[in-house]
């Protein structure tokens, strides 16, 4: 369900609205909204501008946290801000000079990675570079070269007569390594190599030693330069743990203020000549929160707070919030990918949650297979949160129910009574039973779609919609006679039939000048030719009729995918030799774990495609606006 919001205007004196937020607003989840927008262009109303003074010594607090070694849930006392920074600035200046020295150490440190990381590629090289640079004939280049280009630079290589490539080390992209070549040649085979993409790569002129001479002492560089970073550490812990629990205050004080402080874009400021400055917020909150926070500020002489009434002229738009059962959680995430509910909208959570998980069990009936998926769905939803294991694991539930209807376990038709059907063995009836229930599904979903009409007060959609009260009683007289004519009873008159199925057709037909009417515009037909509208009016009647008979064959597939599993299982048993009596385990399991993987996603895509463009689409819009708690708006 969507939970009931309420608009709050709270207003305070300027310089108060960091304790209101602390005091109070943190407390609850508020979705706030641009108080300057909502107020418009009222005089003697500013945006809330003010310069965040403590957004330094909030920066130096975070370096100095890591030094103190929070504990989660300690006891910490509250501070002004200006108090906070005095605390923090103080303990910084303390450690100043160690900290330089860390940052000087960890800056040598990437450089030696680098370094490390440059000539790596180069440690089997058994070559003293210092004496390389002596040679007075002959240059050499380190570098590497893409693989693609390496073996046309060998074709070259065994060309020409000026250059020779010692290879040092590859991997799946580049050949690291060193050529030579004559001093004379350097410039025009240079040119060559680099026409083959070779990267080179400079090293220090103080090289000395081959390369894994230099690498390990540059290794030994880096374990002592970590164990100086640790004692400087160490030396800062020390420095620091006399006042700990005072500096953790103020860390935590200066924290508050500046996650708070992004609240100023949002308010509005008001100057009275006599008062002072105020600050205006515009909130919603929900209609619990909303009661606790008045009660809770009622005693604050120096916090106001009004309640906006939902009168439909509210100053904004309110967010949609929902709110179901746990159990029904992970399917909110199929309602957020098509659109959250308009405030005024039905949250279809529970529709989407129950025709889903119906239709994939019917769909995927297998007890073995269906344990399998609720267990794996549950264990990676509780344990990784992942929305969509929670929706596999109560599909699995249906998956196991049907399971035993059909009598199937892991494939195996003979092993579990059935208590129902199989439905290879009642292939005509399934499919049949499948678009029946089709049929009821989109009854349902106009049903669902008048409630909506009249919680927003559409008349025209209402009367006059195909999925409205016109589009009901055509359809459903329609599924009527159907139903008559396959049990075998009369039909009512081709009169009743013709007004049952006619009157509402036309009333489709001219559903755009009959909702003008009934809203009461001044303008009945649009603008234009009226020609031309009922064209296309008629048009738009015969796509109706033709969707009316789409839609609901179009839940064959239903039954379909359930025939496809039994026959997929079928195959798995064939080919594992079952038939002969001794069958091959390893192809059984092998085959049960691919139908479970590729049926699954293809089932569970085919019936959110049901959902979407069946049903979803008859009787909801989903133009919600999201509620977003501005506790956790950067999340």
């Amino acid at each position: 369900m969507v939970e009931k919001m309420k608009l709050l205007h709270i207003t305070g004196p300027k310089h108060d609205i960091d304790r209101v937020m602390k005091q109070y607003l943190n407390k609850y989840e508020i979705h706030f909204e641009n108080a300057l927008t909502s107020l418009g262009n009222i005089s003697g109303v500013r945006a809330f501008v003010e310069p965040n003074m403590y957004r330094d010594a909030y920066q130096k607090s975070q370096e100095l946290m890591p030094n103190l070694d929070p504990v989660p849930g300690e006891e910490l006392y509250d501070l002004l801000p200006q108090d906070a920074q005095e605390i923090v600035e103080e303990a910084y200046g303390h450690t100043l000079k160690l900290h330089d020295q860390q940052e000087a150490l960890q800056k040598d440190q990437q450089e030696i990675k680098n370094f490390m990381e440059q000539i790596a590629a180069f440690r089997n090289l058994d070559f003293e570079f210092h004496k390389m640079l002596d040679f007075h004939f002959i240059k050499f280049r380190l570098g590497r070269i893409p693989l693609a280009y390496y073996h046309k630079l060998n074709a070259y290589i065994q060309e020409a007569a000026y250059t020779m490539f010692y290879e040092c080390a590859s991997d799946e992209q580049y050949v690291w390594g060193v050529y030579f070549v004559p001093k004379v040649h350097a410039v025009k085979v240079d040119a060559v190599y680099t026409s083959f993409h070779f990267e080179q790569l400079y090293m220090p002129d103080s090289f000395e030693g081959t390369p894994e001479d230099a690498y390990q002492e540059a290794l030994g560089k880096l374990q002592a330069n970590e164990k100086k970073i640790l004692a400087l550490t160490e030396q800062m812990r020390d420095t620091l743990k006399e006042k700990r629990q005072e500096l953790l205050s103020a860390c935590q004080s200066l924290k508050d203020y500046c996650e708070n402080f992004d609240i100023r874009k949002l308010a509005a400021c008001t100057r009275p000549k006599d008062k002072g400055e105020y600050f205006i917020l515009y909130g919603w909150m929900a209609r619990e929160d909303a009661k606790a926070f008045q009660k809770e500020i009622a005693e604050d002489e120096n916090v106001y707070c009004i309640e906006e009434g939902m009168d439909g002229n509210l100053t904004t738009s309110p967010p949609s919030k929902l709110k179901n059962p746990r159990l029904l959680k992970p399917f909110e995430m199929f309602v957020e990918m098509y659109g959250l509910p308009a405030y005024n909208e039905m949250d279809p959570t529970f529709f989407v949650a129950l025709t889903y998980t119906l239709m994939f069990g019917i769909m995927f009936g297998d007890v073995g297979q269906g344990l399998c998926l609720v267990v794996g769905g549950f264990l990676l939803y509780r344990i990784k949160g992942i929305r969509l294991a929670g929706i596999v694991s109560i599909a699995g539930i249906w998956s196991t129910v049907f399971g035993f209807l059909y009598g199937s376990f892991f494939g195996f038709e003979e092993v579990l009574p059935t208590i129902w059907m199989k439905p290879m063995e009642h292939i005509m009836p399934t499919l049949m039973m499948a678009i029946a229930f089709g049929g009821i599904l989109i009854l349902i979903a106009m049903v669902l779609n008048i409630v909506n009409a009249i919680r927003s007060g559409e008349r025209g959609r209402l009367l006059f919609d195909q999925s409205g009260i016109a589009g009901l009683i055509c359809y459903g007289f329609v599924a009527l006679c159907v139903a008559l004519f396959a049990t075998g009873h009369p039909l009512p008159a081709v009169s009743v039939i013709g007004a049952a199925v006619g009157i509402p057709l036309i009333a489709i037909l001219l559903k755009e000048p009959l909702s003008h009417l009934v809203e009461r515009k001044k303008e009945i037909f649009p603008s234009g030719s009226k020609a031309m509208f009922f064209v296309e009016a008629l048009v738009e009647c015969f796509d109706v009729v033709l969707s009316y008979a789409t839609n609901t064959i179009s839940f064959v597939r239903v039954g379909a995918f359930a025939l496809s599993h039994a026959g997929m299982m079928g195959v798995v048993l064939t080919l594992s030799g079952f038939e002969s009596g001794s069958p091959n385990w390893i192809i059984v399991v092998l085959g049960n774990i691919v139908v479970m993987a590729l049926e699954g996603l293809v089932v569970g895509i085919q019936v959110l495609r049901l959902e979407y463009y069946e049903m979803f689409s008859r009787f909801y819009r989903g133009s919600g606006k999201p509620f977003v708690n501005f506790r956790s708006r950067e999340k």
